[in-house]
């Protein structure tokens, strides 16, 4: 399935050429540090310099998730401001990071995913003539409008990058049929694949999650996650309604909902759940409690990109509440169901499932479609092949 061999091979240099050579590695949010962490790990045991720049596009969210990947970001730009836009996001990001590339020097940029983040540090490295290496490339839902802004914020990535490392074979032809280099196209498999195997070795909860855990045994635990924009207002309403309205007519189901810090998400939330009986709303938790919670659960409810990649790798069956989705592997395998923005589709397809459990059990037995947990190392031989064929240019320059 994974072939890191691209079409003309890098020609040979010496090591010490690619040992001299920096990589700066951009990230700004949760998914960012997860699917991440495997490959700045993975720079650092081969010795490559290694710089960590943190956009701080979610600073709240995303510094826990640092220190649980045992990651310190050596840079900063500070970009998070209250209510910003993906536009402010976007030129602080631009702005600040252009100032570390002069200084830096960086041989390579390596940006991950479709964030604000992401489109801005490829721009920055595009207009500095610094090669840009995309992790999770070739993602496409075929609506520019869906996922906003990530579907555009990936296309116009992938314009601008030098090396593409795709997910999965789909991923790539995406990338192919937009006429990208097929020389510069690496199916590796995704590295959330690696965090999660990495993290359920030595799976630990915290005492707030254990708890949570153990009050809800016996139950039926529905885990949601929801915050994608294209939800707000009507259509996350519907569907929050659809769901507390199920939990509520059936007393062997709780809900389990770590709520996104989001005004849009928050203040619908509380609304619909407030006080009520078997409905757990709880903060944003850290990567080691959302795995417990999500291998606790009996179904998955969620918007999310990084739970259907995560979901398969768990053995958990999940309710896509996407009307499109740009990882369609997932339900090809049989591990998730497309919902879309119909509230009447989740309400049949939650009692169909509540009725008959078949597809629940045998969502157990099915290999993850994204990944075998190597991911990372097959990036960084690429970034180790490429570093090293432009080892003497680098020397020049210096």
């Amino acid at each position: 399935m994974f072939d890191t061999t691209p079409t003309r091979s890098p020609a040979p240099g010496r090591v010490s050429d690619y040992r001299r050579a920096k990589v700066l590695v951009l990230l700004g949010t949760r998914p960012e540090t997860i699917k991440l962490a495997p490959v700045i790990h993975r720079l650092r045991e081969r010795s490559l310099q290694t710089l960590v720049v943190s956009s701080g596009q979610h600073k709240q969210l995303l510094d826990p998730f640092l220190a649980e990947f045992n990651i310190e970001a050596d840079i900063s730009l500070d970009v998070m401001r209250r209510d910003q836009s993906p536009n402010d996001v976007c030129s602080r990001v631009l702005e600040r990071l252009d100032k570390i590339l002069i200084s830096e020097r960086p041989d390579l940029i390596i940006v991950q995913g479709d964030t604000t983040t992401a489109l801005a540090g490829t721009l920055a490295g595009f207009n500095r003539r610094i090669p840009v290496g995309h992790v999770e490339a070739g993602l496409r839902s075929g609506n520019i409008m869906s996922p906003f802004p990530e579907e555009m914020n990936r296309r116009m990535i992938s314009q601008a990058a030098t090396f593409h490392f795709a997910a999965t074979p789909n991923n790539r032809d995406n990338l192919v049929a937009e006429r990208v280099p097929a020389e510069n196209i690496f199916v590796t498999g995704n590295p959330v694949v690696d965090s999660v195997k990495n993290m359920l070795r030595n799976l630990r909860a915290s005492s707030q999650i254990a708890q949570l855990i153990e009050a809800t045994t016996g139950q039926k635990r529905l885990v949601l996650t929801t915050h994608r924009r294209e939800s707000f207002e009507t259509v996350m309403t519907e569907n929050l309604e659809v769901i507390r309205d199920f939990v509520e007519s059936r007393e062997d189901v709780c809900l389990i909902f770590p709520v996104h810090p989001n005004p849009n998400v928050l203040r619908v939330a509380r609304k619909i759940f407030n006080r009520r009986e078997r409905i757990h709303l709880i903060d944003p938790v850290g990567y080691s409690d959302f795995l417990v919670i999500m291998k606790a659960a009996w179904l998955i409810v969620s918007d999310s990109g990084g739970v259907q990649e995560e979901a398969p790798s768990l053995g958990k069956p999940l309710l896509v509440l996407r009307e499109n989705t740009e990882r369609p592997e997932a339900a090809d395998a049989g591990v998730a169901k497309l919902v879309g923005n119909c509230p009447r589709s989740l309400k049949q397809l939650l009692e169909e499932n509540y009725r008959d459990e078949t597809w629940i059990r045998s969502v157990r037995k099915i290999a993850n479609p994204f990944g075998d947990g190597r991911a990372a190392s097959r990036i960084v031989k690429i970034v180790e092949q490429s570093l090293t064929r432009a080892g003497v240019l680098a020397l020049h320059r210096n």
